[in-house]
């Protein structure tokens, strides 16, 4: 029981510290989005939830106008990878990305 303590103990710590790497503005998941108020396509969203697109390696660059949802929807995506799936994220917004690549 104290090895699976550890380990428990271990995997919380590690969904921590890529939660504060990720560098998301706030956490947020796909429960507290209102897709009826969003232009947002909700299949698409949910299946990129599932996290298939980690797998082949694929981006995903959500674009529209100011309160679309693409920071709430980013932002559950990389929650989603973190916590579910135990892979690595990080959140850019352009202007960020922009200087960075500069």
């Amino acid at each position: 029981q104290l090895l699976k303590a550890e380990l428990a103990e271990r995997e919380v710590r590690s969904i921590a510290y890529q939660t504060k790497t990720a560098r998301l503005p706030a956490y947020k998941d796909l429960t507290g989005f209102d897709f009826s108020a969003a232009e947002v396509n909700e299949v698409m969203v949910r299946q990129l939830h599932g996290g298939d697109f980690i797998d082949r390696a694929e981006n995903v660059v959500l674009i529209g106008g100011p309160g679309t949802g693409k920071t709430h929807v980013a932002t559950a995506l990389a929650v989603q990878a973190i916590e579910h799936h135990r892979k690595k994220a990080r959140f850019w917004s352009t202007v960020d990305l922009v200087n960075a690549l500069e």
